[in-house]
Parts: C-alpha cells; structure tokens; sequence
C-alpha cells in the first residue's frame, strides 16, 4: 500500500491528475482500457507546448470545432463511430486484410448484424468496434465489408486487451491512422448522462505531419513541414473559454476537452471529434459545438504522461 501511494503522490507531482478507468454500460466488467492508460489521463495542468500556436495557426485557428456524431441518420447511416458488444460465445472469423502486414490476425467475433460506421451501405470508413464483454477484448477494424462467400475482410483490424496500457509494435497501424484504439476516445452518450466525460477524446486534422508521438505508433503522410501535427499529438480547450452559455450535452464535451484533451488520431476535417451514435444525442445541442474556434485550442506538452 505504501509504493502505491508514493506511485500516486508522484504522479499528482507532475502535475498529471489521477482518474478512474471509463466503463461501457453494456461491459460493465471491463474497464476502458487502465486508469494509468493515456486516454484516461487529465492533462488540465499540464504545461502549454512550446510551438502551440504554431501549430493551431496549420491547422486553421479560424476554423472551428465540429461534432462528427449525433442521433438520427446522415446519408442512411447512423451518425459516429458505433460500438457492437458480443459474449464470449460469440463464433469468430478470420479477416482477409488490406494491410495484413499491420494487422492482427484474430479471429474476430463479427456478429452478423455488426454495426458498421455510416452503415451497411456506406463508402467511408466503415470503422466496426466490436467488445467482447466476457474477454474484455476490444476488436476493431477498418474498411470492412461481408464478401459473396460469407466471410469478411478489411483493409486494417487491431485487438487490444482492455485491462492493458501495451501499445501497438512501433510503426503498425490499427484501425485507426495514429495506430490508436479508437473506442477510448469516442464521445459516449452514458458518459454525458451521467454528466462527466472523463477521458480524452480523439479527433481529426486535414494535414498532418510524417511522424508519430506517443501513443501513436504510425504516420499517415509524408509532409515534413514543422508546423504540422504529429499523429498522437494533444490538445485541449483553453482554461479561460467560457463554456457556461453552451447547452448541457455540448458543455459536458467542452468540460471533458479542458480536462483531458483530444489527441490527433486520423486526417479528416479540421477540428472534427469523434463520438459513437445515440438517439438521446441532440443535434441541436451538438451543432453549438461549431462555435468553438481552432484558436480555442492548444497544444500540451504531454511528455510527463509518460512518466
């Protein structure tokens, strides 16, 4: 109990808060990933990198922050980055991959009716996340599709172990472009209702750098200007924007951007963040979002998570 407390008395000393691990209702056995984990991290008190505005001025301080989920269809598809959970008894199948080299072969647990980001029908990312709640195995993949025989294949797939911090091998993808679980950093309705997000979220940049910091273990580029941002990198909304005219759905997510950041994880558009779809989101509420500016935003210097 003593190196426990002198683990924790450390940690509070460089100015890293303690958390608690994120919890899936439906997996209410699994943690999302540790409390030590990254995404679970507070980064309120940390300092202001040193190119921060450098940085915020690539990427479009005069752009503004967008909430890519919601309740309701776009284009016949659900609005997020959905989350299947199955049993441990669910039957597996092997993935034929895009990318095998990056992949992890599984088997994966892919029920049928598996929810796919943008829908069955959709061309996009077609990200599916898939938690098995027995295992508390996270299984997710990238550009999936059924084939004519019944099998599946996607261009990526990762399986991560919920109760551990293990990164991907250096320079492996994922489902994701950072080679990042994407689940940790999804918006979540539950965690709204019950009216804290507590860990970070992940979100998207048109340009990005050719490099990687942690966690990120992969680039998606192969610009080299400076100025750009490395995949993993940290933000967070600024201690002095004022939150409290936003509606309660939009200023919990700001609330959670304070304290714990997003971290880059994906080119797309500008300031766009990531959330899994429900019908108890409110558009509206969520669409006050675009208020917020890139200029809103600064760059941590998230060296001491690492510690």
């Amino acid at each position: 109990m003593k190196r426990i407390a002198l683990l924790v008395a450390g940690v509070l000393a460089l100015g890293v808060a303690v958390a608690s691990a994120a919890k899936l209702p439906q997996a209410p056995a699994c943690p999302v990933f540790p409390a030590s984990s990254p995404w679970n991290q507070r980064v309120d008190k940390l300092p202001v990198a040193a190119e921060s505005d450098r940085i915020v001025a690539a990427i479009g301080a005069d752009d503004h922050m967008h909430a890519d989920f919601g309740s309701g269809l776009w284009d016949g598809g659900p609005i997020g980055i959905p989350i299947t959970v199955v049993r441990g008894t669910q039957a597996k199948s092997r993935v034929a991959f895009q990318y095998a080299s990056e992949s992890d072969k599984g088997p994966y647990p892919i029920p049928k009716n598996v929810a796919i980001e943008g829908g069955r029908q959709s061309e996009g990312d077609r990200h599916a996340l898939i938690v098995d709640r027995d295992s508390c195995k996270l299984y997710e993949l990238f550009a999936l599709y059924p084939t004519a025989s019944g099998s599946w294949q996607a261009g990526s797939g990762a399986i991560f172990d919920l109760r551990s911090n293990k990164l991907r091998p250096a320079g492996w993808t994922s489902a994701d472009a950072a080679g990042l679980p994407i689940l940790p950093g999804l918006a979540r309705y539950e965690d709204v209702a019950k009216g804290r997000i507590d860990h970070a979220l992940r979100f998207t940049v048109s340009e990005t750098r050719a490099a990687y910091v942690w966690p990120a273990r992969h680039v998606a580029s192969d610009k080299t200007d400076p100025s750009l941002p490395p995949m993993g990198m940290r933000f967070r909304l600024k201690r002095n924007y004022p939150i409290a005219s936003f509606p309660r759905q939009a200023r919990i997510v700001l609330q959670a951007l304070k304290e714990y950041g997003m971290i880059v994880a994906d080119n797309g558009s500008n300031w766009y963040v990531s959330g899994a779809p429900s019908p108890k989101w409110s558009n509206d509420q969520l669409h006050t979002l675009g208020r917020v500016p890139g200029s809103a935003f600064e760059v941590v210097d998230g060296t001491k998570l690492r510690n």
